[in-house]
């Protein structure tokens, strides 16, 4: 249902919030915006497919990375009444990628021992209802929790119809919930829910008492020298940044720019983070090959189960902590994607941290709002890892 207060809005709010992450890796590759060669030539042609295509996003950016060498490669314009092209620099929304930052910062607090993997939503978050006191923090890592989602609630939605800026308390997002059962017994089956990444950033609040907006500088920022990463609580963009659009199927109707229609509180853990493509290069090679944690740690983070992530990914897709396994036609990447209104973002990198790909378009595109545009893009998603591992 679109927001009525926004009457131009065509994107219904519920579908855009419930489809919608070390010293030795911070160093300034090499960078080139590459046209010369026949693979490269070949990979931007599909990103202009992109662009021209019905409902295709205006701008979309990509930075592949091996080594120390980083390619990028991008089309159409950051902003349409400039014509600026986007910049691997530019601000942007990072949706649901944002959950693998709460990972970060979980399995950083396992390795610490202020967390275990079996603590429970009982043990750590009390104050929740009885019903989900068996949820463990693996369980919330994974999506198979059973929480509700908060994203779904008419409550919720109705506020957001209401005021897109209104200023929720992020840690009472779950409250919208809170009256409601566990979906299925807890590790008994995959379901994607906003709410676990909420309780994942409560659980670490709980463990440590500090803001999880402290944690995610000291536990991840810093260390993998993330400088234009942050957790906002409102609804502006920080300069420069990509607009994001929300772009029709059917024409006439013109793209309409959707950067800044709804604050990051009523998302928070779950994709409020705000990001560049630069720096998200740096955390997927730091997050996917291990680099924040260790290798005991590291084998828990990858204990797979079936689920996709949101949009689903290139290939094959599988869910671990806060991480998914995309199985390609030419090898295997780990990462996260990600959409939210005006934003669609795939971040991925080989399990060793030394080869990566963000992807980063400027309008949403998932299975409820765009499946043709979804399918497609998936396909050149899968080109690029290909490119990728092969040359």
């Amino acid at each position: 249902m679109p927001l009525p207060s926004l009457p131009r809005l065509r994107l219904p709010v519920g579908a855009a919030l419930a489809c919608a992450c070390l010293a030795a890796l911070v160093y300034a590759p090499a960078e080139a915006d590459t046209s010369g060669s026949t693979t490269d030539r070949a990979l931007r042609s599909q990103l202009e497919e992109l662009v021209h295509a019905p409902g295709g996003p205006p701008g979309v950016i990509t930075v592949l990375q091996r080594g120390n060498s980083r390619r990028v490669i991008r089309a159409g314009v950051a902003d349409l009444d400039t014509g600026r092209p986007i910049e691997p620099t530019d601000h942007m929304r990072i949706a649901s990628t944002a959950k693998a930052f709460s990972g970060a910062v979980a399995l950083r607090l396992v390795d610490r021992g202020a967390l275990r993997l079996e603590d429970t939503i009982g043990r750590r978050l009390p104050a929740l209802p009885r019903a989900w006191h068996a949820v463990t923090l693996r369980q919330l890592l994974t999506h198979t929790s059973g929480l509700p989602d908060f994203s779904r609630s008419e409550e919720f939605l109705s506020i957001l119809r209401a005021d897109p800026h209104h200023h929720f308390d992020s840690r009472r997002l779950l409250d919208f919930v809170a009256g409601e059962p566990l979906l299925f017994p807890p590790g008994s089956r995959y379901q994607y829910s906003n709410s676990d990444n909420i309780a994942v950033a409560l659980m670490a609040e709980a463990a440590t008492g500090k803001r999880y907006e402290e944690l995610l500088r000291w536990l991840v920022y810093r260390p993998l020298g993330l400088r234009d990463t942050s957790l906002p609580q409102g609804f502006e963009m920080p300069e420069p940044y990509m607009h994001g659009y929300d772009v029709p199927v059917q024409p006439p109707a013109a793209p309409e720019d959707v950067s800044e229609l709804i604050g990051a509180s009523g998302v928070w853990a779950s994709g409020g983070v705000i990001s560049t493509p630069r720096d998200m290069t740096r955390f997927i090679r730091g997050y996917a090959g291990g680099a924040l944690i260790s290798r005991a740690t590291l084998r828990e983070q990858r204990r797979w189960v079936d689920g996709a992530s949101e949009p689903a990914g290139p290939g094959t897709n599988e869910a671990g902590a806060a991480i998914f396994r995309y199985t390609t036609r030419c090898g295997v990447v780990l990462g996260h994607t990600g959409n939210t209104p005006g934003y669609t973002q795939l971040i991925a990198a080989t399990p060793d941290g030394e080869r990566s790909l963000t992807f980063s378009l400027t309008t949403q595109v998932n299975e409820a709002t765009k499946p043709q545009l979804l399918e497609r893009l998936r396909e050149i998603e899968e080109n690029f890892v290909c490119a990728l591992l092969r040359h």
